[in-house]
């Protein structure tokens, strides 16, 4: 298939377009980088062997993205592209609205208009919102959400869901991810975001380097086994697996089919410092702060259905993902 991936250079977009790419498929980015760094594409180059179309655009701009559904003739969009961080959105709301919500209005008008029908969405655990137990069901209300990232997310799925009663030939797959960490295998790609890291193992990860003095834990009381909030931690790469098995999906299927990408285990904030300190066998300074806006305090998934559906289920230890994510931060943190 040929696959429009926007968001393409960031962290899980560069690891699904290596997969794609490594099954068959033909691919075209499309990112602005906003939060990737220049050089991805030319190390996801290195690592498939190829040369990849690739165009810095915000795909929210809909005459330029025009001009690049004009040049190739997609069969499907996998849409990694939008603002992802949990506080971050919490103090930028109007922000993580627009750019989440307009940028796929915008490839829903275009693939309208140019026939194609086939979509992959990278939406989130935090649709299920505070409300719903744990572990995560897909069955269950996805109507709440502690932050405006979340709500985003939300409101992408009811946007996609609403389009696919007006157009029943289209297909959608909503593909709730937990928590990705880790990094490719060559060390050539993993999180690197810019500035001060939003996400947990990026941080750890320059805590180790010595790039950052020590950790912030945010939060040391929530009602969990040792205080520190619970997550569903699963490598990246099992996670650009998942991606690849949903768009192979998506080109038999018709309708909406939301989809948990997870382990099903739930690891703690100090577990993952420790799995990290063990795995590496280094200490890393750490401190336990306040708790952080629109944290919950523990969810992890029902991985069932993806299962049944995709044929998919986790394989990396969260040893094997401490171990990358290090790989990767020695030979890469400046």
């Amino acid at each position: 298939m040929k696959v429009l991936v926007t968001g393409g250079a960031g962290y899980i977009g560069s690891h699904t377009v290596v997969e794609l790419i490594q099954a068959g498929h033909s691919v075209v980015i499309v990112d602005d980088l906003s939060n990737a760094r220049t050089d991805v594409v030319c190390r996801i180059e290195s690592i498939v062997g190829q040369k990849i179309k690739f165009r810095v655009l915000d795909c929210a701009d809909k005459e330029q993205m025009r001009l690049v559904f004009q040049e190739d003739k997609f069969d499907a969009v996998i849409h990694f592209a939008g603002r992802k961080a949990v506080g971050e959105s919490v103090k930028k709301p109007l922000e993580y609205y627009r750019t989440n919500l307009d940028s796929t209005m915008t490839l829903l008008e275009l693939m309208e208009e140019y026939g194609c029908k086939k979509f992959v969405f990278s939406s989130s655990a935090t649709v299920y919102g505070p409300e719903n137990p744990y572990p995560y069901k897909e069955e269950m209300p996805a109507i709440q959400s502690s932050s405006p990232y979340g709500w985003s997310k939300v409101m992408n799925e009811r946007i996609l869901t609403d389009y696919v009663t007006a157009h029943p030939d289209f297909s959608v797959v909503l593909l709730r991810y937990f928590n990705p960490i880790g990094s490719h295998d060559s060390g050539l790609l993993g999180d690197d975001p810019n500035g001060i890291p939003n996400n947990l193992m990026p941080y750890i990860a320059r805590v180790a380097a010595g790039v950052l003095p020590e950790l912030t834990i945010f939060g040391g009381d929530y009602p969990t086994p040792d205080g520190t909030c619970q997550r569903d931690y699963l490598h990246v790469v099992d996670l650009a697996v998942g991606h690849r098995k949903a768009l192979e999906y998506a080109e038999n299927h018709t309708g909406v089919e939301a989809i948990n990408l997870g382990t099903g285990n739930g690891i703690s904030v100090r577990e993952l410092v420790h799995a990290f300190e063990s795995a590496n066998d280094m200490k890393l300074p750490y401190v336990v702060g306040p708790r952080r806006d629109g944290d919950l305090p523990a969810f992890w998934a029902d991985a069932t259905k993806a299962k049944k559906l995709l044929g998919w289920e986790a394989t990396h230890t969260v040893e094997d993902m401490c171990r990358s994510a290090w790989d990767f931060a020695k030979k890469n943190t400046k």
